[in-house]
This record gives C-alpha cells, structure tokens and sequence, in this order.
C-alpha cells in the first residue's frame, strides 16, 4: 500500500502533456488506496489541505471523490468515453468500484461525510453569549490535531467516533483550522480563482470544484468573524452567473454559511438581490453583451441559495420561512422566465418545503405566504406548453403542491378548486404519448416521455391521496371527484383513459387504507358509481378494465364502509365512548391504517368482484348503496342520457335501465326523475337508448303512477313529441294504463276557477287549474294511442261524461274575458282550452268506435253548440240523442255512471247527468238497468236540486211518454193540424210548425208517427225546392227525424219516398244556402242508414269532409249502385234541376248527368228526349268555361259525346 501510495503522491501534481487526464488518473490510484487504508490517505489529506499553501487541484479532486454519492461516483461516466475537446474523463473508471459497489463501508463513510459537513453546533445560537461559546470550543479544537476522542472499530479496525468523547470531529477541525486561511489575501484570491475557473464542460461539474464549494461553505460556516462571512459571501455572489453548475456551488456555499450566520447571509441576500446588476437583469429580456450574460441568470443563483438556506438552517428555517417565500415570489414575478429560472424556482421551493416537512413544529406554525406561493405555482403549471411533456416541471410542481397541502394554513374550498383544476387540465389534457414523442425528434437527447408522464402521473395521484388523507371526509372526497368528472366525461379517448386510471388509483387508496368515517353520509358516492358504469362501456378498452377495476375497489370500500357502520349502530354509546378512548378506533382518520376483519378478508377473496362482468359488478355494488345515494347514481344516468357521445349515451340508458329493473320500487323523488327524463330525451339520437329510457319509464310506472302523471302534465301544455312518448311508455303494461287513466281523470275533475273567474276563495289554486286543463290535453292525444286502446274502450263512461263536463267547465272559464278586441264571440270561444275540449271529446267518439253519434254531431254541426253556455246543453241533448237513435252498446254504462254523478258537489256535471238520462228515457236500454219506479225516484229527487235547470230538465223527464202512454194518442192527434200549417205564408211560422213536428216524433219516442208518416214525408219532400231557404232546411231537417224516428218500423211506401228524395237531397248539397247544404247532407246520410247501404263509414266521410269531382262520383255511385232499378226516376229528377236557377245545382245536375250517360247509356235513352238532349248540351257548353279545370275537361268530353249520340240516326 505505501508503494501505491507513494506512486499516487508522486504523479498527482506531475505536469504533462495530458494535463489533467494524467493528475486525475494518479488520484483514483490514491483513492484505490484509500479503500484499504482509509486512515492513512485521509491524514495526508489533512496534512497538505491545512499547510497554508492552497490545496492542488489533485488533492481537492480526491477528497471530492471521498464525499461522492454512497453508492457510486457522479461524476464517472455510466458508459466510459474516450478524452476529447468536447467531454474530458475526469478519472480513471476503472480503479474506482463499478456502479452499486459502495466505495467505503458504512462506518467509514459515516466518518468522512461527519468529517465534512457535520457544523460545529446544532443548533444556531442568536445570542452574544452563545456565540462567544461558540468560539472557545472552537479555539479549543483548532489547537489539537491528531485523531484525538476516536474510538477503533472492533469489526473494521478504523476509527470512529467515540460514543465516550463526544466533541468536534476532524473533519470539523479541517474547516475551522482553515478559517485562518481567509485572512490570507493569496489562499483567498486562489480559492476565488478556482471556483471561476471554466470547467471544460458545463453539463458536468469535476470533483475538485464541487468539493471546493462545500469546503468554502464550511469554513465561512467556521468564521466567526461575520464581517468576514459578509465579505466572502458578497465577493462571491459577484462572480459569473453564467453556468448552471456553477449557480448551485454558489448556492451551496451560501447556504453553508447559513447554518450558522442566518442573519447575516439574509443580509447579503438581501443587499445583492438590490444592486444595480441584479435589477437589470430582471428586466433585460435579451442579454446583449458579455456582461448582460454574466449577470442574466443571477435571479437563478439567488433562488438556488435561499433553498439552501432552508436545507442548511433546519430547525431555525421557520420563523424565516415566510420571508423566504416573499424573495422568491417577489422573483417570479419579477424576473423574465426561461425554461433556467423555471427550474431554479421549482429546485429551491423543493429544497424549503422538504426542509419545512421534516422540521417536527411545521405543522403547528402557520405559514402566511402558502396562498401567494400556490398562485404562483399555478402560474408556473399554466404557462407549461399544452402539446408537450420535455420537462419535469409537471410533476416537481405537484410535489410541492402535495407537500404545500400538508402545511397551515389550510387551502380553502377555491383555492383548493383551482389547484386541482390547474393541475388535472396541465396533465390530462396533454396529446397522446405518440404524439409527444413526436415532439422530441428535434433533442439530442430526448428526453423518455413515457417516464415523464407516468411520474407527473404517479405525483398527480400523491397529490389527491395527500388531500384526502389531511381531510378523510365525504364532503372531501366528492369534492376531489368533482374535479375528475369533467374528465371522465371527456370526448377524448386518452383524457378518459387517464381520469379514470387516476379516479381507481384513488379508490384503491381508500379501499386500502380506510381513513374515510363510515357513520358519515356518502349519498354522492352514487355519481361515481354510475360514471364509472357508464365507462365500462367505453370503446376504449384500458378504460373499460380501469373502470371496472375501480368499481370493484368501489364496491370493497363500500363493503367496509357498511361494515363498520353497522358495527357502530350496535354499539352502546358507552361502547361508543370507551372504543374512542382506545389506541385501534373502530376506523382510521389518520396515518393509522385501519385494518380488515379475518371474516371480512375472507369475503373479499371469496367474492371475485374482479373476475366478473361489469353488469354484474354493478348490480352487486347497487345493493350497498342507500336510496340517496341510489338517487345519485340514477341522476347520474339520467345527465348521460343527453350527451353527445353516442357510446355515453347507450351506456346511460343501460344503466338506467339496469337501475330501475334493480330498484324502481323502492326508489324516492320518482317525479323529478321522470321530468329529468323528459328533459334528456330530446337530446338522445341513438334509437336503442332512447327505447331503453322509455323501458324505464315503464318499470317506473309499475309502483309510482300517480307521481308520475302528476310529473308528466307539467310539461304537457302543449303536449311535444317526447312528452307524448313517454306517456305511451306509462302507459305501456295494461295494468298501469287503467291506472294512468284513472288518475287523470282525477284530476280531471279537479277544477277549480282562477282568480278572475272566481272570488270565492282568496287564494286561487292555479297549479290545480292548470293540471285539469293538463289532464284534458293528455287525454285528447292518449285516447287515440295503441296503448291506451283498451283502457280507453272499458273506462268510456267515465270518460264521456269528464270530457262533456269539462268543455263546461272550460266555457266557464272563458266567460269573464269575454271577446278579446278585434275578435267576435264565436272566435274566442274556440281558443286553445275549449277547443282541445271539444277535440277531445271527437276523439273518444272516433277512437272508440262510436262513429255513428260522431258522424250525427258532425253532420247537423253540433260541434258549435258547445262553443257557448246558452247552446251547450243542446250540444248534450243531441249527443245523448243520437245515442239512442244508434242504439248505443255503450247507453247501460253510461246510465250506471249518471247515478252517482247526480250526487256530484258540481252543477255542471249534475246538469249533464240529468239531461242525459231525460234522453236516456227513449231508449229501450233503459230499463235493463232501471225500473220505472227507479227512474220516478231518481228524477223525483232531482226535482229538490238548487240548481233550476237541473229542476226544469227533471220535471220534464217526469212528463216522458214513457210514464204517461195515453200522450201517445194525444201527440198523434195534433198531427193533421200541423201539416196543414206548412202552408202557411211566413218563412218563420212555416220553419217552427216544421221543427214542432219534428218534436213531436221526438217525444213520440218507440211509438212512431204510424200511418201519418206517409204524410208526413210527402209533405217535407214537397218544400225540398221551395224558394225560402229556411223552410228547405227545415223541410230537410223533418225528413231525416221521421226517417230516424222509423227506422226498423218504416212502411214500404216510406222507402218510395226515401228514393225519390235521394237525388234532391244529393244535388242540394250544392245549395247556396249553407243550412240547407248542412241538413242535406244529414238526412242523405240517414237514408242511407235507412236503406243499409254499405261503407256508410266512407260515406259520412265524404259527406263531411271531401270536396270535389272525386267525391261526387263517388256519391253518384252510391246512389246509382244500390238503386239501379230506379236509376230513370233519378235521371228524370236531375235533369230537371237543369232549369234551376242557382249555378252551381245546375253543374251539379249536369254532373250527375253525365256521370249516368257514361255508365247507364240504356237508362238515358230510354228517359232523355230531343228537348232534354239540347238542354244538355248548353249546360255542358256553359260549363267548359268554369273555373275549375276538372269540370271544364268533364264538361268538353261529355258535350261531344252527346253530339255524337244526337247525330246517330234514331
């Protein structure tokens, strides 16, 4: 060894060609020696560092070598290089150990690093007396050399410590012996020349000169003299601040010094950051001279150096702490920011946080700089470039963050809000890792961005567990689940990728160290349940296994959380109170980790929860969920119904479905969730997912039908399309239909009149005002629905009568107002609540198959008689009439449901019942369900009714033929005469003997008019022409009441009369006069009815409605087809309203005639003489100039064809 170590002395200061590649080469052999002699090497050290001679390169490269990382070297390459210009090898690699091979053991380097950074007390002494301590230990130790107060190893054989003698060590007696040296001008100036002296590569730093500036740290430390430490401090603060190495010896220096002279280092920090160079480099945006540059990134050394401070001064950091963070505040927002300062600022708020974190009163002091430094933070992480990850600034910021977390004060709810925010977006908002590799062809040396990425990951993942460790509260875990939400709900693949990795990350945290309180209220829990649902659905297939992952800790944590729940519920409150007295509480709020019961464990290997489908997962999971948190996750669904993503869509209506099927029994608020639906539905595209919504829809409707109707009609004014399609799925199972219907006629027959109809009360009930008329406009479009069919077809009476009483009802409330300005009467009549009344009301006569009364109320323009109160109960009389004229199946029904209407607290639907019922007397159905003396009784007592109307249409019901045969006779008797006054002159007297005639059929009920029949249609068909267009309606009118009245019963010599007047009838429906026109097509209709022709459907469909050629052919050969035998006599009708005088009979005639000259040619010639055929042939030449096309091409054909049968010889 001694010959190694000669050999090592000997060529460590040689000059030669190589310079300092050979010097280094020497000093490894010394280091290599030095493995095997430890003490020997390191007292030749000592010796020539505390000559008084500054120390050779050679010897401050070793003892840079000794003070190296425990494991390896730093500055050994990790792949040796050949010498060059560009990257010099300090040292010989291979006398040093290779990577991992420790170069000391551990007691030998415990010695040299006390020997080298171990200060001269620990603790720092503010006080005069303290100090003047201070400098007489160290004069005492200055004047002994030698390794005095060491101890030999008994395993090693080297020196240690002595436990026996505690007191300074030699590697503290190298640093303050050499305090000496500062005093001497020459060692000073070339300890200053080599800290500036350029290393031939600024990446690396060589051993001698980061050794030099932990050794200038510890002298300054040394010093007494703070004049002396304020001196050398200042002078070196002014060197270069150029290189980033050397920026971090300088820093290390200083915060060397400030182990023990914190005042004064402040001071000279202080003092530099206000010198002229330092203000111009703040603001010099582009250093354009030598000495701009060597100035640019002083901000940088000063960040550097008040992060050392914190490291070095330990537990005297905190009251310093504040001011600290204020100087480097100050600097970020001053300085003009590169990727340096970045770096420097993130380095030197490591260092202070670390110190901070370590020092045991950090979390009992209060920091009020932490909100100012956090804004600059995120400043920091905001400015990071979106579409690049080259840097770890990301993940150095959520360090600090995460630690920052840890300190007082606390973050408040913004604050808190915007970190997370800043943060979550800075890194799950950055491209795919492809891309950002993409974005690193243009480094020498890319920088790995998969390991960049996974650590900001990891720190992102740190940084929430460290919230919710320092606040293990419900309220605390939605909150840091809310900022995730916008994440997992991204349209971007990889976003949702991440959120959700980092969503599970947190849940497997939390189901492993359970520090959440289980007696706490986790209704938000659900949200995450169905987001996480939703996502195991997701197209990307790491996000469908990370959520599934995630439920599966869900449903574990949840698991414990019940667990431990029930437990506590059981537990008496003195349990209770001695359990929170113990060391293992029932949970862990704290560092503590809560550990699982063995039954537990073996549950939750038993279950499986991670080998099964995501379905199955979730239903196993709903079940440890409470109602309110049930609700949550439905809510959840419901908001993923509207989404733009079609899977996100699907997933949620899935899952809404799921949830419902599971649960919808025992769900609460049901009608917010189906008006949440409602709102949904417009937005979802995708067919499937809407028929599942509309599926749960239905389950719902199952066990909460009333909340539901009573939900559906609040937006049901006016009924949209998606409104209208949820009713049909409530309505879906027959069960539940009769129960939807049931319901809203309920409310239905809540009417209640709004303030301006009604001051009987002073607060109105609008909300129930509104919901009736809702109710009437939902029945009006489900009564015509395949669902409803059925229901509709059983509940008819109930619903006849609510509908009748409800265009009452809704008359009434019209009557105040009156006609609004510009408008007359008839027009505000029909506004939009009476005329959905009255719709519906068709609609249930239509729907049904009640088309006969349907098409009696149409025909006679019945309709217009419920669009006022004076005419309304003539609209029911004549609805209830025709009824019993169409032998109604539906009359015994109907009169079973007028019994307790009758009884009604309501007037207007006591006034419908009874008139009803009065028209009900002529039917023989009747008395199927009622004795005589029943009906007696039941009109009798409504004789006692407050209502006078109601007494009026009783007492006559009393006078019904029915209870009083022997008016038969009499009625029968008044015929003659009022035949005879059909003559009479007066339009008006002739028009009312007309309609008393027509009453008196009426009132003759099942007993007819008899042999006076005969007559009695002679005498109406004779005025079918007469000039007074009143007395033709009216003649009309009592012709098709006789044909009804005889209906079944009609003498053969009444079916000639009902043939002769078809085709008067028929071209009457051409008549000028709109009454006529009206009762024309009416008793047309009843003939037909009469004679039982078929398709009468299709008849009353074209009598009602169609206009034009196509409908008259049509009634043309109605007639024609089942009358051919009689088909001259209508020839000879028709061609004899030719001379009539109104234009448009006249065309009609011609029309018909035409029709019959191309289908019944033998018919015509047989009827049709000279005369007739010239009187054709002008109507047909007027009619080729009329307006319509169709008749003029009709008119053209027809005129040549009977030129052409007029010019054949007979």
């Amino acid at each position: 060894m001694e010959i190694f170590m000669k050999l090592a002395l000997e060529n460590m200061t040689k000059s030669t060609e190589l310079e300092e590649v050979y010097q280094d080469t020497a000093s490894n052999l010394l280091v290599a020696v030095c493995r095997h002699s430890w003490h020997r090497v390191t007292q030749h050290l000592e010796t020539e560092v505390l000559t008084g001679i500054f120390p050779h390169r050679s010897l401050l490269y070793v003892m840079g070598i000794l003070t190296a990382d425990r494991t390896s070297c730093p500055w050994v390459p990790r792949h040796p290089q050949p010498p060059s210009a560009s990257r010099p090898v300090y040292m010989n690699s291979s006398l040093l150990p290779s990577q991992g091979e420790k170069l000391f053991n551990q007691a030998e380097k415990e010695c040299w690093d006390e020997q080298l950074t171990k200060k001269e007390t620990n603790s720092y002494k503010s006080s005069e007396a303290g100090r003047g301590q201070q400098t007489k230990a160290v004069r005492a130790v200055s004047g002994r050399r030698g390794l005095r107060g060491w101890w030999r190893s008994p395993c090693t054989g080297r020196a240690q410590p002595s436990p026996l003698q505690p007191g300074p060590s030699p590697s503290t007696q190298i640093a303050v012996k050499s305090v000496q040296f500062l005093n001497t001008d020459v060692w000073s100036k070339e300890l200053l020349w080599a800290l500036n002296k350029p290393d031939q590569t600024h990446c690396e730093q060589p051993p001698e000169k980061a050794f030099l500036f932990l050794y200038y740290g510890l002298i300054l430390q040394a010093e007494e003299n703070s004049i002396m430490v304020r001196t050398h401090l200042r002078t070196l603060l002014e060197t270069s601040h150029q290189w980033s190495k050397q920026r971090e010896g300088i820093a290390l220096t200083v915060g060397l010094a400030a182990a023990r002279h914190l005042d004064h280092v402040w001071a000279v920090l202080e003092q530099f950051g206000r010198s002229a160079p330092i203000k111009r480099s703040l603001h010099n945006l582009s250093p354009k001279t030598s000495e701009d540059l060597h100035w640019k990134w002083a901000t940088s050394t000063l960040l550097l150096a008040y992060g050392q401070m914190a490291v070095k001064a330990k537990a005297h950091i905190l009251p310093w702490v504040d001011n600290i963070l204020s100087r480097m505040i100050f600097y970020f927002h001053g300085s003009t920011w590169d990727e340096t300062l970045k770096q420097s600022f993130l380095s030197a708020i490591l260092m202070l946080v670390e110190a901070v974190s370590r020092n045991e009163g950090a979390h009992s002091y209060e920091f009020s700089q932490l909100p100012q430094l956090l804004e600059c933070l995120m400043a920091l992480m905001g400015e990071e470039p979106q579409d690049t990850l080259c840097t770890s600034t990301r993940e150095q910021t959520i360090h600090i963050v995460s630690s920052l977390c840890k300190l007082r004060p606390p973050l408040d709810s913004e604050k808190k809000s915007r970190v997370l925010s800043t943060c979550l977006h800075s890194v799950l908002a950055l491209p795919l890792l492809d891309v950002l590799e993409k974005h690193t062809c243009v480094f020498l040396e890319p920088p790995n961005v998969q390991t960049l990425y996974s650590k900001t990951s990891e720190a992102l993942d740190q940084m929430l567990q460290t919230l919710i460790t320092q606040s293990p509260t419900a309220d605390e875990l939605h909150f840091l689940l809310s900022h995730l939400y916008v994440w997992l709900v991204s349209e971007k693949a990889h976003e949702r990728q991440r959120a959700v990795h980092i969503c599970t990350a947190l849940l497997k945290f939390l189901s492993h160290n359970q520090y959440l309180d289980p007696t706490e209220d986790f209704k938000q829990i659900g949200q995450l349940m169905g987001m996480l649902g939703i996502l195991c659905q997701d197209p990307d297939r790491a996000t469908q296994l990370s959520s599934l992952q995630g439920l599966g800790h869900l449903y574990q944590l949840l698991l414990h959380l019940r667990a431990e729940a029930s437990k506590v519920e059981a537990l008496s409150p003195e349990q209770l109170s001695q359990a929170s007295k113990d060391e293992a509480p029932l949970w862990s709020s704290g560092d503590q980790k809560a550990t699982l019961s063995t039954a537990q464990k073996v549950t939750l290997s038993k279950d499986g929860i991670f080998q099964r489908g995501s379905s199955q997962v979730i239903k196993e999971a709903m079940k440890q969920l409470t109602s309110a948190e049930l609700s949550h996750l439905i809510w959840t669904t419901i908001d993923g119904l509207g989404s733009r993503s079609t899977f996100r869509a699907q997933a949620a209506a899935n899952m809404l479905l799921t949830v419902i099927q599971e649960h919808g029994a025992e769900l609460e608020t049901v009608a917010n969730l189906g008006q949440a639906i409602h709102l949904q539905l417009c937005s979802v595209r995708l067919p499937q997912a809407k028929k599942n919504a509309l599926h749960a829809i239905t389950l719902l409707a199952r066990n909460h039908t009333p909340e539901l109707v009573a939900t559906f009609l609040d937006f049901s004014i006016p009924l949209d399309s998606h409104a209208f399609q949820m009713w049909r799925a409530l309505g879906a199972e027959q069960p539940v239909s009769r129960w939807v219907l049931a319901v809203l006629l309920a409310l239905l027959r809540e009417r209640p009149l709004p303030i301006e109809a009604s001051d009987s009360s002073p607060q109105p009930k609008e909300k129930t005002y509104l919901r009736s008329l809702a109710a009437m406009n939902t029945l009006h479009e489900l009564q015509i629905t395949h669902e409803f069919r059925k229901a509709v077809q059983e509940a008819y009476p109930q619903l006849l009568l609510a509908h009748l009483t409800q265009i009452h009802y809704t008359l009434e409330l019209s009557l105040p107002t009156g006609p609004q300005p510009g408008r007359q009467a008839p027009e505000a009549a029909t506004s939009s609540p009476q005329r959905t009344s009255l719709e519906s009301l068709k609609s249930l006569l239509s729907s049904t198959g009640h088309w006969q009364e349907f098409a009696h109320l149409e025909l006679q323009g019945t309709w217009e008689l419920f669009s006022a109160i004076p005419t309304y109960l003539q609209g029911v009389r004549l609805l209830a009439r025709a009824m019993v004229l169409n032998h109604c199946r539906q009359i015994k029904a109907v009169l079973s449901q007028l019994l307790p209407t009758l009884q009604s607290q309501e007037e207007r639907e006591r006034k419908v019942a009874i008139l009803i019922l009065t028209e009900f007397l002529y039917s023989p159905a009747l008395l199927e369900v009622l004795s005589k003396q029943d009906v007696l009784d039941v009109l009798a007592q409504s004789l006692r009714d407050p209502n006078p109307e109601v007494r009026v249409l009783s007492l006559q019901g009393l006078g019904n033929v029915l209870f009083h045969p022997e008016k038969g006779s009499l009625l029968h008797a008044q015929l003659p005469p009022l035949l005879n006054g059909f003559f009479q002159n007066s339009e008006p007297v002739v028009e009312h003997v007309m309609g008393t005639v027509s009453d008196v059929l009426h009132r003759l009920g099942a007993c007819g008019a008899g042999v006076q029949s005969l007559s009695i249609a002679i005498n109406a068909r004779s005025f079918f022409n007469d000039e007074r267009d009143r007395v033709r309606a009216a003649a009309m009118a009592l012709f098709g009441d006789l044909v009804a009245a005889m209906a079944g019963r009609e003498p053969s010599s009444l079916r000639t009369q009902v043939y002769q007047s078809m085709v008067p009838l028929l071209l009457h429906l051409k008549d000028h006069c709109p009454a006529v026109v009206m009762q024309a097509k009416f008793t047309f209709y009843r003939c037909a009815v009469l004679l039982h022709w078929p398709l009468q459907h299709t008849l009353f469909c074209s009598l009602a409605w169609e206009r034009g050629l196509s409908a008259r052919h049509f009634l043309w050969t109605c007639l024609m087809t089942h009358s051919q035998e009689k088909s001259s006599i209508h020839l000879a009708q028709a061609l004899s309203y030719l001379q009539s005088p109104h234009r448009h009979m006249k065309t009609w005639a011609a029309l018909f005639i035409g029709y019959t000259v191309c289908y019944h040619p033998q018919a015509v010639s047989q009827t049709v003489n000279d005369a007739d055929t010239k009187l054709l042939l002008c109507t047909f030449e007027d009619l080729k100039k009329d307006q319509e096309a169709g008749i003029r091409e009709f008119a053209t054909k027809q005129f040549s064809f009977l030129q052409e049968v007029a010019a054949r010889p007979q």
